[in-house]
């Protein structure tokens, strides 16, 4: 068994291991084992009744933290097993703070550091009280705007009533009854909001071929509130091929994918991102548009998880409460399911989402698995087919393939496992009843 997050193997004890510990104490807890090598074989310690006692004493003056230090016997060879709690309170070995990261400890430092010593001090990065912000510092049409949407909305009754900027800001909770402004408050409504958060941007970008082709560029800054709106209408204007079409005298304009679902990945790109790295990125291809903002998904939630019904676990739930009640969004996880079915509605495959480079991606195609890239995978006439009427029909059957594509139960099996074998279509359900759909996952963009 390899070396993993929670486990080290070392020969011999060094002082210099009390990093590693500090690491598991940082982390998610861990097991250093002293008496072992890289693949995990008993070594064998000698000395061990002195490390029994001086290895506790290290740990405790040292880190300040109670290990389990255990003695262990196999093959007539002693070693030890030192057994590491997660640490609520952040722990340093001289000052110096190191986590665990895969199979490796790594010290933090920078904003790395900060991040990590607010998240441990239970202090979120958004409700972190900014000691300079004031009213001067907010855009009154932004909060105007705001205003518009919550009457609209219906979801904060007492808004009628309400005048005084700094008392519905603290009624939202974004100032203190002290007067003191929260980040969240300056990101908001703020006339610099890269003042208080230096990544508070959207970054476009239009690609050729591949990523280092980039045609065009824009950047986008404003409050949060009011930046999703600026980014759609660039969109619009500039980067959105639209096909014209006709209903009698009256020109129609339909948009190569649907705003509602773009206006929900952006929406989810700034409730859930985290502002201390990255700006948001938006990148544009003939064939799709991905939006990636930096953090991946909470612990509670798997990609799949995003598919169905799901509680939401907003990263800057202040920011996700005030987007709420101006209607933006709802409050209970379906953000990424209106991304699906707008797509669905538009006529477009199902999204694309994962996880990747320390933050969170949806991908929306206007169409995948061309004939041009199944000739590359060299699929034969009758699977080109079956690819087609899935497209066209969203699943296909065994059964279907027979009929469709007019050949043999044994061909239609092969076929459709060697489609499944290239990650061209995925299956659900068993037996008869299994389905083909595609799989977007498995489809290799440049």
């Amino acid at each position: 068994m390899p070396e993993q997050q929670n486990i080290e193997w070392k020969e011999s004890w060094r002082d210099e291991y009390l990093k590693w510990i500090c690491a598991f104490s940082n982390t998610k807890g861990g097991t250093l084992v002293i008496g072992k090598t890289d693949d995990g074989s008993i070594k064998g310690l000698s000395g061990t009744k002195d490390l029994m006692e001086q290895i506790p004493n290290k740990i405790i003056n040292l880190l300040g933290i109670n290990c389990g230090v255990n003695l262990k016997v196999e093959n007539e060879l002693e070693y030890i097993e030192i057994d590491v709690e997660p640490s609520e309170a952040p722990i340093n070995y001289k000052g110096l703070y190191f986590i665990r990261t895969g199979s490796t400890t790594r010290q933090l430092t920078g904003q790395s550091l900060t991040n990590f010593l607010l998240n441990k001090s239970k202090i979120v990065w958004e409700k972190v009280l900014v000691e300079e912000g004031a009213l001067a510092d907010v855009d009154l049409n932004a909060v105007d705007y705001f205003i518009q949407k919550v009457k609209k909305s219906g979801r904060l009754p007492f808004i009628d009533d309400t005048d005084d900027v700094e008392v519905l800001f603290q009624n939202l909770g974004l100032v203190t009854k002290e007067g003191f402004y929260t980040r969240a408050a300056l990101l908001l409504f703020g006339k610099e909001p890269l003042k208080y958060a230096s990544t508070a941007f959207v970054k476009i970008g239009k690609f050729g071929e591949t990523s280092t082709d980039l045609l065009a560029q824009d950047i986008v800054e404003s409050n949060a509130i009011q930046i999703t709106d600026k980014v759609l209408e660039i969109l619009d204007l500039k980067y959105f091929i639209k096909e014209i079409s006709y209903e009698e005298l009256q020109r129609i304009e339909t948009p190569p994918y649907p705003y509602e679902a773009i206006r929900e990945m952006l929406f989810n790109a700034i409730i859930h991102r985290k502002y201390e790295n990255s700006p948001v990125f938006i990148s544009i291809y003939d064939d799709r548009i991905s939006i990636w903002n930096h953090g991946e998904l909470t612990p509670e939630l798997q990609i799949d998880d995003l598919k169905t019904n799901h509680a939401s676990f907003p990263r800057n739930e202040l920011l996700a409460d005030i987007f709420y009640k101006a209607g933006f969004i709802e409050s209970w996880g379906r953000g990424t399911l209106k991304v699906l079915q707008e797509c669905k509605n538009h006529g477009l495959p199902e999204p694309k989402i994962i996880n990747h480079s320390g933050g969170f991606e949806i991908t929306i195609f206007n169409e995948v698995f061309t004939d041009k890239y199944l000739d590359g995978l060299g699929l034969n006439d009758r699977q080109k087919q079956a690819v087609q009427y899935i497209k066209e029909n969203e699943f296909i059957t065994s059964g279907i393939y027979q009929t469709e594509i007019n050949t043999t139960k044994s061909s239609a099996g092969r076929d459709i496992d060697e489609l499944i074998e290239l990650e061209v279509i995925k299956s659900k359900g068993t037996g008869r009843a299994t389905k083909y759909f595609i799989n977007v996952d498995g489809y290799k963009t440049r």
